[in-house]
């Protein structure tokens, strides 16, 4: 059978990356255990007998205390996983204030979201509205009674009724997908990383590396030294995981989204809206690596997690058949502005078909990068 290429393809792809990046999380997670039993060697200057003085006795010191460190730090990641299976769902909507959306209190956003998932045969996932004027919306959950999507009032009030649907598409592609709970293991096992290493790097305000000649003293401190690079690696090499999990995820999802609503135009006019608008003021930057958007980023953008909102758009363009806007000289930022959406000069009016119905039924939905076969002559 001819492999496929396409949408599915780089799905199918992703989920298999994702299981390896995950992996590597773990295994992070032994060389962190590593990084803290050479640390504490340091601390208390103290060798096995017969050990020579020398930071290779330090080194081989803490790879023997991995023997029982390691199991028992892999269990603590598990025992950590198996609480957030239970409350995560609680903490987020307690951080983020967030409140049940159903059909009576929201009947244009759960209307949406029913036709959605009857049209990809899913079920209808819980619904949250969160008191916010940015323009944002993210899905949460570990397994299926358990998800969730939540919106801001900013972009309910912000959106038509295909932008919103259109982003609510996004969301259940992520749902669709087990984006959204592979982020969660990796959010969860990424914050255990930090953690733990933000608790050892804090440690004892004066450390004593031991009595004893001056060549032991240098030891230790070298010991240290490389325990704290450790932890210091560790904890980049978790984020750039994280990074590695999420960007190409949100191309998958704007596809899916096309793929799922028919309009990518409507998807494009969404990101026009939410981009520079998407921040949620008081969200760990956990809840903000599941939104659509998150304008947060590391240094010199190195460890950001989403894409830029231009290069999505032009994604779409590209490979959707979405009509891409022109650059404004100026943005206006007003809230009629806003609302209005973007101004798509010279293009045609958003009510006509943007192609033939044949056409319009054979969208590429495609991540960028990916090879898609030309259409048969007889097409």
């Amino acid at each position: 059978m001819l492999p496929a290429f396409g949408l599915y393809t780089h799905i199918r792809a992703n989920r298999v990356r994702s299981r390896v990046l995950l992996a590597g999380l773990f295994v992070l997670v032994l060389v962190l255990a590593f990084g803290i039993a050479l640390l504490m060697r340091g601390w208390s200057g103290e060798l096995p007998a017969g050990y020579p003085d020398g930071v290779g006795s330090y080194v081989r010191a803490a790879w023997h205390d991995l023997v029982w460190l390691g199991p028992l730090a892999i269990a603590g990641a598990g025992i950590w996983i198996a609480v957030a299976y239970r409350v995560h769902q609680a903490l987020i909507d307690r951080v983020t204030g967030s409140d049940e959306a159903s059909r009576d209190t929201h009947p244009r956003l759960y209307e949406l979201v029913e036709n959605l998932c009857i049209a990809r045969g899913m079920t209808v996932p819980r619904l949250r509205a969160m008191e916010s004027e940015a323009l944002n919306a993210f899905a949460t959950g570990l397994k299926p009674e358990q998800y969730a999507i939540t919106v801001t009032t900013g972009l309910l009030a912000a959106l038509d009724e295909a932008e919103l649907e259109a982003v609510l598409a996004h969301e259940l592609t992520h749902i669709r997908n087990d984006d959204v709970r592979t982020m969660m293991i990796a959010v969860v096992v990424a914050g255990i990383l930090s953690f733990a290493g933000e608790m050892m790097a804090r440690g004892p305000r004066s450390i004593s590396f031991g009595g004893g000649s001056g060549k032991k003293k240098g030891g230790a401190a070298a010991a240290i030294l490389i325990a704290v690079v450790i932890m210091l690696v560790v904890w980049l090499l978790s984020q750039v995981i994280k990074f590695a999990l999420s960007r190409s995820r949100e191309y998958l999802a704007d596809a899916g989204a096309a793929e799922l609503t028919k309009n990518p135009d409507a998807m494009i006019n969404a990101l026009v809206k939410i981009r520079g608008r998407g921040e949620l003021v008081g969200v760990p930057s956990g809840v903000m690596e599941l939104c659509v958007d998150n304008p947060r980023s590391g240094f010199a953008d190195l460890f950001a997690t989403h894409p830029a909102i231009d290069d999505r758009i032009a994604a779409l363009g590209r490979f959707a058949g979405g009509r891409v806007p022109p650059v404004p000289d100026a943005v206006d930022t007003s809230e009629a502005g806003m609302v209005a959406g973007p101004s798509l000069a010279g293009a045609p009016d958003p009510s006509e078909p943007l192609r033939s119905p044949a056409a319009r039924d054979t969208i590429i939905t495609s991540a960028p990068g990916m090879f898609v076969p030309p259409p048969s002559p007889g097409r």
